[in-house]
């Protein structure tokens, strides 16, 4: 049975390529029928932090990633680290230094491993110096550490970063030593901006945490992230985790470094949004809006529906419908100054709006299927384009020169409010 593992330290947020790896690991469990289990690298006792793995544990959650078993904590495995070691130092191959346990590794050897992605990697032994196993504080250093647990977890296959490729040849040292088997290794080329530098906060965000906060879904990120390694074809660009899970297959990872696209990342949340029923955006609409300082009071939930049923098709995030749409929620919006300028400050256009408005002020139906017929009849009377007022109209009701249909959004907006906006113009 093919088992892996998802190792993360609980000292900051999950980062991006952390959550790719998490989610490669997850797809070769559930696509062969194995395990996928969650070790908790918590050795660092000053850095780690209950906060941060449940950050962790709830943004795996949120991704669509489950495990099996309870996760393995590595702080509560020293005794056993330290065991593993006095038992490689009984074989005279490792020496102490205080309290520190070193191993000593044999010079002049060549370590090759056939690795999954990259193919054959060979090493040197001259290259690797000797490696510390338990330090002097007690604590168990990394690759050690990882070697005993891998091995008590029944570890078969490791997916990790192109950034532990060092870190391999030490690892198959310490199972050498430990008469252990070596699972086999893959290494995925690391996530790059699209400057080709390492992923930094200027190509976005670094963290889950983040693109979650700024109404990314959940499934339009795991779905991008997969993207960055593993291209199943350009028919299933949109694919859903089922559907990864099925088509998965580890042997058609790139070796290639993927580069990182915000706006690549954008459009794929735009496809999600547009695809969920307004029902289940609901509740997550009204977070943002409620996290962006908008007052709901007395608001409604069919008044948000509505919203969402004129903007989805417009936004590439959940966080863009308050930025979009906040005039639907407060008089005092900014007011687009080009366009105040190029619709506003010409009297002409002044001029259509008293009419409009006008007219609209006896309407006793205010649908925009009549709001829109009395906006085209005093264009057809004036020898206008409707185009002539519909544009100064967004602009008054709105501050924005672009926007859901004018005639729906008047609608839901309600006549008060616009009557009283549109007059606004004379001020």
């Amino acid at each position: 049975m093919v088992k892996v593992r998802f190792a993360p330290s609980p000292t900051g947020f999950l980062h991006l390529g952390s959550a790719r790896t998490a989610l490669f690991n997850w797809l070769y469990a559930r696509h062969t029928g194995g395990k996928f289990l969650l070790r908790i690298e918590d050795t660092d006792k000053a850095r780690s932090s209950k906060k941060f793995l449940d950050e962790i544990l709830e943004d795996l959650k949120w991704m669509g990633i489950d495990w099996d078993d309870e996760p393995l904590h590595q702080s509560q495995r020293f005794e056993v680290y330290r065991e593993k070691a006095e038992q490689i130092l009984a074989k005279e191959k490792a020496y102490k230094e205080g309290e520190a346990i070193i191993f000593k590794v044999e010079k002049g050897r060549t370590i090759e491993v056939n690795d999954i992605i990259h193919g054959k990697i060979a090493v040197n032994t001259n290259d690797i110096k000797d490696q510390v196993m338990i330090k002097s504080d007690g604590s168990p250093t990394y690759n050690f550490a990882c070697v005993v647990d891998d091995a008590y977890m029944e570890i078969t296959h490791i997916l990790r970063g192109d950034d532990h490729i060092s870190n391999t040849p030490k690892q198959i040292l310490f199972y050498e030593a430990l008469e252990l088997t070596p699972p086999k290794f893959g290494h995925m080329p690391l996530i790059l901006g699209q400057d080709g530098a390492k992923l930094s906060k200027r190509h976005g965000g670094v963290s889950v945490e983040e693109y979650k906060r700024e109404g990314f879904l959940p499934e339009a990120l795991a779905n991008y992230l997969i993207l960055l390694g593993w291209f199943p074809g350009e028919d299933h660009e949109v694919l859903s985790m089922d559907e990864a899970v099925k088509l998965f297959d580890i042997s058609d990872m790139s070796d290639v470094q993927a580069k990182f696209d915000i706006q690549k990342l954008r459009w794929l949340n735009g496809e999600y949004i547009m695809k969920k029923t307004t029902e289940k955006l609901l509740p997550l609409i009204k977070e943002q809006l409620l996290t962006a300082g908008f007052d709901m009071s007395g608001v409604t939930d069919d008044y948000i529906s509505k919203l969402v049923d004129l903007y989805k098709i417009r936004i590439k995030t959940l966080r863009e419908l308050g930025e979009l749409a906040d005039w639907f929620f407060k008089d005092d919006f900014t007011m687009d100054e080009e366009g105040k300028r190029k619709y506003l400050d010409k009297e002409e256009n002044k001029d259509n709006i008293r009419i409009f408005v006008d007219r609209l002020d006896g309407l006793e139906d205010f649908s925009h299927e009549n709001i829109e017929k009395i906006c085209r009849d005093i264009a057809e009377e004036r020898e206008l384009k409707a185009a002539d007022i519909i544009h100064p109209t967004r602009l008054a009701i709105s501050g924005k020169t672009k926007g859901a249909g004018l005639f729906e959004v008047m609608e839901l907006l309600g006549k008060e409010k616009v009557i009283k906006r549109m007059r606004g113009v004379d001020k």
